[in-house]
């Protein structure tokens, strides 16, 4: 019954338009032009009217309303203008309606009008959808359940899909043609596809599999030297990783090379609360020698020794009694070096340490001798995994380490510099006046 009145109305107002131009003096198959002419500039008209009227004032109070109410997810879709594409849609629903009687004498060009306006409708239909869809996805990324998974990469596919269906059912509109019609062209149009959206493919594939396997999370340090990057993964899409550096530069990465390229993921450090030191110091082989009995008794005096002095040196006197030794000369039977006791007493103030992980792998061990010495390696690991506290503790520790060496008569190694050279210069020359005097 409204949808009869409503043709009614129109078809009273378009004879009266006609009869007023009639009764103005216009020919009747001119009047029939200038009324289409008047209703479509009205339809026109009325139609913008109420685009400003729904953008403007209702959409505008919707917002502002929102944005007071005590619920906190419609501010969302405030934040979003979600509703602006309503203010499209209304419009379009009008011209809809109202040509259907205004191109009532002009059928062959009825068609065509329904077909744009249904088009219209089709595409503001797909921005209302899209735009709730970023809703959605930013409301799942502020619970603590996904704030880790991938959500960018699964939306854009829904997008995607949304595209492509939208862009079917717009050429099937258009062309009055079956969406199933555009399908099966598209099936043999499956090798051009392939080229085109080869990156969104791989990137899709490529995103299901970190996803599945947990490799990648939004948040996790990670190091991949093929792209110069190492640092904080701040954003996940179905085509790029982008990874912020610790210089603060930003590295964007095709997503599907963390499938095919090797890199390195430092989440298993973090989640197990410690972070290694691994490194090195390096002896000055010369200055290594036995301990003497005077030197061992000084070594008693530092605390981490003692007990290890007093046993060891009953173990070694037991030991060379038993094979007859002459204990006279050092070299004869077992006998404590200066480097092996410094290498017990890092060992005991690293598992004395406050800020070393006691459950952890902690090992002080001596390296292969090179051209640069003896290296001391200290593997152990922190309590922390904050960068900046790394650092310190790491260096409190070899700050200590360095000041100990001289107490074991032991010297760090290192290449002679230029000073170095001046005070062997100046050393000579003093032998020299000491020669000749």
């Amino acid at each position: 019954m409204e949808e009869q009145n409503h043709y009614y109305l129109m078809d009273l107002l378009e004879d009266w338009v006609e009869a007023m131009l009639i009764d103005s003096g216009v020919a009747h198959e001119t009047a029939i032009y200038l009324r289409l002419l008047i209703l479509l500039t009205g339809t026109l008209l009325f139609a913008s009217i109420v685009y400003f009227i729904a953008k403007k004032i209702v959409i505008h109070y919707i917002y502002k309303a929102f944005r007071k109410s005590p619920i906190s997810w419609d501010d969302v879709l405030a934040d979003h203008q979600v509703f602006n594409h309503v203010a499209h849609l209304l419009p379009a629903i009008i011209i809809r309606e109202l040509t259907q009687s205004i191109f009532k004498d002009f059928e062959f060009l009825m068609p065509f009008v329904i077909k744009m306006t249904d088009a219209y409708l089709t595409i503001v239909g797909l921005l209302l959808v899209m735009a709730f869809l970023k809703v959605l996805e930013f409301g799942l990324s502020k619970k603590e359940a996904f704030q880790d998974k991938p959500l960018t990469s699964y939306f854009q596919l829904i997008r995607i899909i949304l595209y492509i269906t939208t862009g079917i059912l717009v050429l099937s509109i258009i062309l009055g043609k079956s969406p199933i019609y555009f399908l099966s062209a598209f099936g043999a149009m499956t090798a051009i596809l392939m080229l085109v959206f080869k990156d969104t493919i791989l990137g899709l594939v490529a995103s299901v599999q970190m996803s599945s396997n947990d490799m990648v999370r939004v948040g996790d340090w990670v190091e991949m030297p093929n792209f110069n990057a190492d640092g904080d993964v701040i954003a996940m899409n179905l085509n790029t990783v982008k990874v912020q550096n610790f210089d603060k530069t930003i590295t964007t990465i095709p997503t599907y090379y963390f499938i095919t390229n090797s890199f390195r993921n430092w989440r298993g450090m973090v989640e197990s609360g410690g972070r290694r030191i691994k490194r090195s110091i390096y002896i000055n082989s010369q200055t290594v020698k036995f301990v003497d009995p005077d030197k061992r008794e000084s070594y008693k005096k530092i605390h981490f020794l003692k007990d290890f002095i007093e046993q060891r040196q009953k173990e070694i006197e037991n030991h060379n009694k038993a094979l007859g030794l002459d204990e006279n000369v050092l070299i004869n039977g077992r006998r404590m070096t200066n480097i092996g006791v410094f290498r017990f007493y890092l060992d005991a103030y690293l598992k004395n340490h406050p800020n070393i992980r006691q459950d952890m792998t902690i090992m002080v061990r001596q390296m292969p001798v090179g051209d640069d010495g003896i290296p001391m390696e200290i593997y152990c690991f922190t309590n922390t995994t904050s960068w900046l506290e790394y650092e310190a503790i790491q260096s409190d520790i070899f700050d200590h380490i360095l000041a100990s060496v001289r107490y074991f008569d032991l010297e760090v190694f290192q290449e002679p510099t230029g000073n170095d050279f001046v005070r062997a210069a100046k050393k000579f020359r003093e032998l020299e006046v000491e020669n000749k005097n």
